[in-house]
């Protein structure tokens, strides 16, 4: 009798926490919110091994990074979420004379870390509360902070692209006296959601050939479908993910060539949906960034000029330079271009 009651409690934690999980993904909260780094567990600087090629961040979490150029340091994160960047990119190359890029692979994609792979447990809740502890908005801000500190810079200096501006952004607000400056190039407008026009997804969906509408649809559901997501692998999501490229390229997106599913996140791209939930607004917290920004924006890029201004009206000290001949990876399509534009607002730094 007393087994029987005991399995009837389990089973009862079970079931509240899979309520919880659903709740919460019905409500669309966000598990990050502004300030959580900050007021947290104090980021410090990590003991790093003797491998050149990665930084320590926690036990068993390492980054991948590689350094290109001469003299003061700026950080590039990578959008993604999820893509890292394998080569200098060319919009920055010619500034190599001057400024010494670093890039790296988040956590959770590229050569860095993946701490998770498939979930063993059915308690919902507590499987999204490890995925984002792992990998979510919270560790991916104090990366940054961690690496400043690795770097010993009093302040940094931020190129962020796509979803890395968005991230950049976050790691501003958490650590405002810490940021130097910030590129932001082709903003993913996610400061306040849901968006008025839909956001990436919907666009894409407006320009989708007709032969590959029913096809589209289709992929939102698989992605989308968080009710099973914790029966994934992290190898299902990275293909899943991937897979979006086809679709982007077809409503007329250009991106660099590659083979897409090789270093993209998987788990980690779940976690930023969880982290940012399907409503929040956290563009208050930027008015806390006084160092200037500067936003590119691509005049062919799908995501409308308005997106990138109205990102870019968040911070006190930001303005927008808008390439009318690139797209959304402007530093790609109009590198010179780029060079010049991110070149001035650096050196006046």
């Amino acid at each position: 009798m007393k087994r029987k009651l005991l399995m009837g409690a389990a089973v009862l934690v079970v079931a509240v926490a899979v309520v919880l999980g659903v709740l919460w993904y019905m409500m669309g909260e966000p598990l990050y919110r502004p300030g959580m780094v900050r007021t947290g567990p104090a980021v410090t600087r990590p003991l790093q091994s003797h491998d050149e090629s990665f930084w320590t961040m926690e036990p068993g979490i390492r980054l991948y990074h590689f350094g290109d150029g001469a003299g003061r340091n700026v950080l590039v994160v990578h959008g993604g979420p999820g893509y890292p960047i394998r080569t200098p990119l060319a919009g920055l190359r010619p500034l190599a004379d001057r400024f010494r890029f670093v890039y790296y692979d988040q956590r959770g994609c590229g050569r860095s870390s993946r701490p998770l792979d498939r979930f063993a447990s059915s308690n919902y809740y507590r499987n999204m509360k490890q995925l984002d502890g792992a990998l979510g908005l919270a560790a991916q801000v104090a990366d940054i902070e961690r690496i400043r500190r690795i770097l010993g810079d009093r302040q940094l200096i931020l190129v962020g692209h796509s979803f890395g501006a968005f991230l950049a952004a976050l790691y501003a607000a958490e650590f405002p006296e810490r940021v130097a400056g910030m590129v932001l190039a082709a903003p993913a407008n996610l400061l306040k959601m849901p968006l008025e026009d839909g956001g990436l997804y919907e666009q894409v969906r407006a320009r989708m050939p007709a032969g590959l509408k029913r096809d589209y649809e289709a992929y939102l559901e698989r992605l989308f479908d968080f009710g099973s997501i914790f029966s994934r692998s992290e190898a299902d999501l990275r293909a899943l993910n991937a897979e979006f490229v086809k679709y982007y390229r077809a409503a007329g997106g250009r991106t660099p060539e590659g083979p897409e599913a090789a270093d993209n996140g998987g788990w980690m791209v779940q976690a930023m949906y969880f982290g940012m939930g399907r409503r929040h607004d956290y563009r208050e917290a930027m008015h806390a960034v006084a160092a200037p920004v500067l936003v590119i924006h691509g005049g062919q890029d799908l995501q409308p000029e308005a997106g990138s201004r109205a990102f870019a009206a968040a911070f006190p000290k930001a303005r927008v330079a808008v390439m009318p001949n690139a797209g959304h990876f402007a530093f790609y399509d109009q590198p010179e271009e780029f060079a010049a534009l991110a070149g001035k607002f650096l050196g006046a730094l």
